[in-house]
């Protein structure tokens, strides 16, 4: 961070950072833990287990390792910093990007019938 401030002040540029092209890695560990803990600390019956936490995290991460390298890197530079930052969740890292792709490519929503459509049989 010191040298891309360095030469702003002695170039007038930035220099660009590079984006990883590794996934991040995340402490969903910790995360799944705390899920758990407070769901049960609030006394909430329908508490997802920490196992079950755990694996949609790891499945998250296997989709995000399919999107990371065609993502562009501000993307993933945002995407990355908020969920490494705030939450330390695969599964918001990977909405973070699906939600930069539809942003990006609203062509590829699917259209939405009207909803007396929707509710015909």
């Amino acid at each position: 961070m010191k040298i891309a401030f360095l030469s702003l002040a002695l170039v007038g540029q930035p220099v660009p950072i590079p984006v990883s092209d590794k996934v991040p890695v995340l402490n969903v560990e910790a995360l799944c833990k705390a899920t758990v803990d407070n769901a049960k600390a609030q006394g909430l019956t329908a508490v997802q287990s920490f196992s079950d936490c755990m694996k949609d995290e790891k499945q998250a991460r296997q989709q995000i390792s399919t999107l990371w390298a065609t993502s562009p890197s501000d993307v993933r530079n945002r995407c990355e910093g908020t969920a490494s930052i705030e939450t330390q969740s695969y599964v918001e890292l990977l909405t973070c990007l699906q939600a930069a792709v539809v942003s990006a490519h609203p062509e590829l929503v699917p259209p939405r019938r009207s909803s007396k459509d929707r509710n015909k049989q």
